[in-house]
């Protein structure tokens, strides 16, 4: 039930959050902001990254009692955390656009690896109510996410990248990927504390 629980809270608010930049970048740019076979590959290694999920471990209070089934619970996570994800798919879009002046392919580049790579780390901080670094994660888990992320970040350099309609990304624009990454996963982590804080004072008699 905990790891379902994760699966749930880190899928609706992701996907919540893709869907919103999704339909606001339509509505500023003259190309599609990812070809389908890109949100279909995309999807695919988002999902891969995932299966060892019904691994992990869960913390201990998890399983000092049974758990009751909350999609009020679920609701209001998403509404917490998918906004946070869009934000920095606009602050991606604005960086592509403005700063490094991209063309249609290499913007389909930019947000494809940021997407995955903020998807798939995050779950790192979804996973635990408690500080991330305290509540370690199964092997498995860090094995596939970690595997995720390093084909995300190859597959624009290859041949088979190409054929998938990617180009290899500047320097500079890894280098601002590495700082969007790190401050995604930390301002996640303030969001989730504020959340749940919340949550346990409503709950409080």
């Amino acid at each position: 039930f905990g790891n379902v629980m994760k699966y749930l809270l880190m899928g609706t608010s992701s996907n919540f959050g893709n869907m919103f930049s999704m339909a606001g970048a339509a509505l500023f740019l003259p190309f599609l902001p990812m070809l389908p076979t890109q949100i279909l590959l995309n999807n695919f290694l988002y999902d891969f990254s995932e299966v060892a999920i019904p691994l992990d471990y869960v913390d201990p209070d998890e399983i000092r009692g049974p758990q009751a089934w909350d999609i009020k619970f679920i609701r209001d996570f998403m509404w917490i955390i998918g906004p946070v994800s869009s934000l920095f798919d606009f602050l991606t879009f604005y960086i592509l656009l403005v700063v490094l002046q991209a063309n249609e392919t290499l913007f389909h580049t930019g947000w494809f690896v940021e997407s995955l790579l903020t998807q798939v780390l995050v779950i790192f901080v979804i996973r635990t109510r408690r500080n991330p670094l305290s509540s370690r994660p199964h092997w498995a888990l860090v094995a596939s996410s970690l595997s995720a992320v390093a084909i995300a970040l190859i597959l624009p350099f290859t041949t088979l990248g190409r054929d998938f309609g990617f180009e290899a990304p500047p320097a500079e624009f890894m280098a601002i990927l590495a700082a969007l990454v790190v401050a995604y996963v930390l301002i996640v982590e303030a969001a989730k504390r504020v959340f749940y804080r919340r949550l346990a004072n409503r709950r409080a008699p």
